[in-house]
């Protein structure tokens, strides 16, 4: 699923695909009762326009569409913006096309990039945000979804224009792309709606607290180190681990856990999918996904030196200004990830992050 982005593992590379898992294992079974398959397609990678028909109409675009109840449909009016426009390389003006990179087969990762309930739309947050883009680019989106690995590939070798796939900033990532950053890098903590808790950023407000997390994930990393934190003060943090999804939220439901820590999006979606039923949940609080000195960012991702990093960070600003960028966060329940503004390379995780 995503990159989500964090510290503590035995290398970037490691973090990156530890993360992805967990969310992935986050949602994993809501996908598989939702039915939403990968592409339709058997290959490593597929290719489409898959824009909503509504989004035909000049200088619109529609977020949230065939989201399965992930996100609310919202038409967003985006023009073209010339000036914006005017710093792109002239092949890409010429090609009259961006080339959006995605990385979610086989299987989706609601609600950042998955296969829509009309079975056809690739939709999500990720997605979405390409879509908008384009238009202030005054090009035609083109989807190009592949499996993780496949989405660097087409990046290193031009096929893909730049990727939007819940990828994290990191120092080393840096060496080969540029970024522009979008949406923060966060874990939350996901809890049953009627509990008041809420998580204040400190380990000290998980002292008594019984909480989930996947293992073998950044997310496991920190709690760990919270809970020695807090066994090093006489106080008790005790972590449970589920084999799948649905176990951890029947534990949820029961009261045998108090919370659940998972990657905000994967939190942000099941918050949707239990709304208004016996068993609805909210989040209680979200966590730098690169730890308590650095926040984690989630950005476009280009092949260095490409000259599109600068014109994707003015698209966004664009758009952050303009309010599509709030009206996008808020259709896709992850307002909660916003940036103030974005910038191209901002600090990403260090080198020797461990």
């Amino acid at each position: 699923m995503p990159d989500s982005r964090s510290p503590h593992v035995s290398s970037v590379r490691a973090r990156s695909v530890l993360t992805r898992r967990g969310l992935a294992a986050g949602v994993a079974a809501a996908v598989l009762s939702l039915g939403l398959g990968a592409c339709g397609s058997d290959s490593d990678s597929a290719s489409t326009d898959a824009a909503p028909a509504a989004a035909k109409a000049k200088d619109t675009v529609v977020i949230g569409a065939q989201s399965n109840g992930a996100a609310k449909e919202t038409t967003l009016t985006v023009p073209e913006v010339a000036a914006i426009r005017a710093e792109l390389p002239k092949s890409l003006v010429d090609s009259r096309q961006l080339v959006i990179g995605l990385g979610f087969l086989p299987a989706g990762s609601p609600p950042i990039g998955y296969i829509g309930a009309d079975q056809k739309t690739i939709t999500g947050s990720e997605p979405d945000l390409g879509r908008l883009i384009a238009a202030v680019f005054g090009l035609k989106p083109v989807l190009s979804n592949a499996t993780w690995d496949n989405l660097f590939v087409g990046i290193d070798s031009g096929r893909t224009n730049v990727g939007f796939s819940n990828i994290t900033d990191t120092e080393q990532r840096k060496e080969k792309y540029d970024f522009a950053g979008y949406r923060q890098d966060n874990l939350g903590f996901e809890v049953k709606k009627n509990d008041t808790w809420t998580f204040d950023g400190t380990a000290a407000s998980l002292a008594g607290k019984t909480v989930a997390v996947g293992a073998g994930t950044n997310q496991e990393k920190i709690l760990l180190k919270w809970q020695s934190d807090l066994k090093a003060q006489g106080k008790k943090l005790t972590v449970k681990y589920f084999q799948e999804s649905n176990s951890t939220y029947l534990a949820l439901n029961s009261g045998r856990i108090d919370a659940y820590f998972a990657p905000n999006p994967s939190v942000a979606y099941h918050v949707t999918q239990t709304a208004n039923t016996p068993n609805a949940t909210r989040s209680a609080g979200t966590f730098s996904g690169a730890g308590a000195s650095l926040q984690g960012l989630i950005c476009a991702t280009v092949k260095k030196d490409s000259g599109l990093a600068k014109p994707l960070a003015d698209a966004i600003n664009y758009l952050i200004k303009n309010g599509q960028y709030a009206k996008w966060l808020a259709a896709w329940n992850l307002s909660n990830e916003a940036l103030p503004s974005s910038q191209v390379n901002p600090p990403g995780l260090p080198l020797t992050n461990s």
